[in-house]
């Protein structure tokens, strides 16, 4: 049996690539593959690896048919288009925690530069001048920090600058006040944190509401003369407007380690320029001890999710995350099977769904449904089906559906109910988890009736009345065709049955037309689970 592929692009650490191949998979290293490289590598690819500079886009994806994850090694996700993985059901994972305690401390290096003009004197002293009084600085001592974003590295930063005697305000509309409180930062709203702060460092995600944080439409928010560090994402800071912003001294010194486009281009060359502009390549990440370690814990990651042993790190996987769970398993592929049984007994045409949870099943409703759309599409779209992008390839087939959560007095208090619009046959079906690898239909409509989500089986409503189930079996056996087991469900009072015959082997086209045809029976499906 030949090897998983999995891919090291972007000059990732080739210690990914040791470990990867100590776990039984063909890791190959591709600093800077040419195009028609890549994609005849990609070909075969189960797993990629990648920093900034690969564009995880559409078009890459479409040439990986086979791509199972996409490992980010380091924190950021700009260059992975999401939403185009997960319709692909492409696990994407990071490792937010490799690049934590090197990006904090170049950021607090930038912040040094700044105030000490640590860059500029350096590169005068070096062209023969002895430039101290030009060089004054001031202290960082009893200034305000103001940092927006306070993950880990937002964090690591405000503890480290803690240190050199700052006052550290902040905002972030995850952070409580109490976890503030304990890292020793008063948390703000943001225009208070813009009003007040000295220095301003970012450390944030881009996203449409972090895009062009700081401009010129805002610069009146700004405290004059501020300085502002930006070692998270290019695009936080409107790049066109800080020429002007700092001309004018809305922003007196401005740390750059990031950029909208990398490296930048020339409409960048006047800013960098600038002489009150520190300037660095991207660096936050580049030390020897990140590189490492996030390239240790990517490879491990990637191997855990391929293997299925565990998803740490998944940005667009919950779903599959809880699929490691012992605890959740059951009812995941109970979920799953009703899937694939609803879709086969409500029709193709069906669009609209109410799954309602009760018990334990209501805990996980969410992932469940998941699940159940996995189970669902499995038939019906062309595309690989999972529980990635189940949820997205149903909205794209314009099927909605609704979650109900509540307690259900009864025999089984832990059940997934599928009610489904009357169009069809049945309009509700039950399903419970009786141990395991043991999912079974526990009520169609208002019939109860009990048989297994799995094998063959044809299922018939009938009028309850005497020689109906001896009728069919005669056809069944003279079309050779055993039954393994079999259940009804019958309410004496209003003289109608169901009946499922779970059999050997699929019943011919032939046969169902036979079975159809006898005095009593509507409604004949035959199923496969």
């Amino acid at each position: 049996m030949s090897k998983q592929k999995i891919l090291l692009l972007d000059g990732i650490d080739p210690v990914a690539a040791e470990i990867l191949n100590q776990r039984g998979f063909d890791a190959k290293l591709l600093p800077k593959p040419s195009s028609e490289e890549l994609t005849e590598e990609l070909k075969e690819a189960v797993g990629i690896v990648v920093r900034s500079a690969t564009k995880v886009n559409e078009e890459l994806l479409k040439a990986a048919p086979k791509l199972k994850v996409v490992g980010r090694a380091g924190v950021g996700v700009d260059n992975i288009d999401i939403k185009a993985s997960t319709k692909q059901g492409v696990l994407v994972m990071n490792t937010p925690d490799g690049n934590t305690i090197s990006t904090a401390e170049h950021a607090c290096g930038l912040i040094l530069s700044l105030v000490r003009n640590i860059p500029n004197a350096v590169q005068s002293l070096k062209e023969g001048r002895w430039d101290r009084k030009k060089y004054l600085g001031t202290e960082v001592h009893g200034k305000t920090l103001g940092i927006v974003g306070l993950g880990k590295i937002g964090s690591g930063v405000a503890q480290r600058m803690k240190a050199f005697g700052m006052n550290i305000i902040g905002f972030d509309p995850y952070m409580t006040v109490e976890k503030a409180a304990e890292l020793g930062i008063a948390l703000e709203e943001l225009d208070v944190v813009f009003e007040k702060s000295d220095i301003i460092s970012v450390h944030t995600p881009l996203t449409e509401k972090t895009k062009n944080l700081i401009s010129k439409e805002m610069a009146s928010k700004l405290k004059k003369g501020v300085k502002l560090v930006n070692c998270a994402r290019g695009g936080i800071f409107k790049e066109d407007d800080m020429v002007s912003l700092l001309n004018d001294g809305t922003i007196s010194e401005l740390a750059l380690d990031v950029y909208s486009v990398e490296p930048p281009e020339e409409n960048l060359r006047e800013l960098l320029m600038h002489p009150n502009v520190v300037c660095t390549p991207h660096l936050g990440a580049s030390t020897e001890e990140a590189q490492e370690k996030v390239a240790v814990q990517i490879a491990e990651q990637l191997a855990d999710a391929i293997e299925l042993k565990d998803f740490k790190g998944s940005l667009n996987g919950k779903s599959i995350a809880l699929s490691t769970n012992k605890d959740v398993q059951p009812y995941l592929k109970l979920a799953e099977q009703l899937g694939r049984f609803s879709i086969q007994v409500a029709g193709w045409n069906v669009k609209d769904l109410e799954i309602a949870y009760s018990g334990k099943c209501a805990v996980h409703a969410e992932v469940l449904t998941d699940a159940f759309l996995a189970g669902y599409l499995h038939q019906i779209d062309e595309a690989p089906v999972n529980l990635i992008n189940a949820r997205f390839l149903a909205e794209g087939k314009g099927i909605s559906i609704r979650e109900t959560k509540g307690e259900i007095k009864g025999v089984y208090s832990d059940l997934i109910t599928v009610n489904i619009p009357a169009i069809g046959a049945y309009s509700s079906i039950s399903g419970a988890v009786f141990g395991d690898s043991d999912y079974r239909i526990v009520k169609l409509d208002e019939l109860p009736i009990e048989f297994q989500l799995s094998g063959e089986m044809i299922l018939y409503k009938n009028i309850d009345r005497p020689g109906m189930l001896a009728s069919v079996s005669s056809m069944l056996a003279n079309d050779d065709v055993n039954i393994a087991a079999l259940s009804l469900g019958r309410k004496k009072e209003i003289s109608k049955a169901i009946t499922a015959v779970m059999i050997d082997k699929s019943a011919s086209k032939e046969l169902m037309e036979q079975i159809k045809s006898l005095e009593g029976i509507e409604s004949l499906i035959s199923l496969s689970c």
